[in-house]
């Protein structure tokens, strides 16, 4: 059974620091693309970052890149998300999720096939 269990989401003043942790298990995380999304009340899920399986490419949402950083541990099933300098506009429930065997990385919500059930991250003061 495919599970991916997202954790780290908390409250924190702007300008501090989360790692999101998503562990995956049921299947074999180096083999899958992996993204991480996020949706704010009132707004539609969008993609913030995701690491290839292939190669290990990644790519950033243009408002996160050189403060957010995507990173895999094959031996411990587990995607991070370092997250630096947050903003309030950061505040979302946050998700990651799982593409298809053999896919690359998309930004398209409807690409992934199997999410988590979500962390919570408050950037405020």
């Amino acid at each position: 059974q495919v599970q991916l269990v997202e954790s780290g989401g908390d409250l924190v003043q702007p300008g501090g620091s989360l790692r999101l942790s998503c562990t995956a298990s049921g299947f074999t995380l180096p083999y899958y693309a992996i993204g991480w999304f996020r949706q704010a009340p009132g707004k539609e899920r969008e993609g913030v970052s995701c690491i290839s399986s292939s190669d290990g490419s990644t790519y950033y949402l243009d408002s996160v890149k050189g403060r957010f950083t995507i990173s895999r541990d094959n031996a411990k099933n587990t995607v991070y998300l370092q997250m630096n300098s947050l903003k309030p506009e950061d505040t979302a429930v946050y998700y990651c999720a799982r593409r298809s065997r053999g896919y690359g990385c998309s930004r398209g919500r409807n690409d992934y096939n199997y999410w988590g059930q979500g962390t919570q991250v408050t950037v405020s003061s």
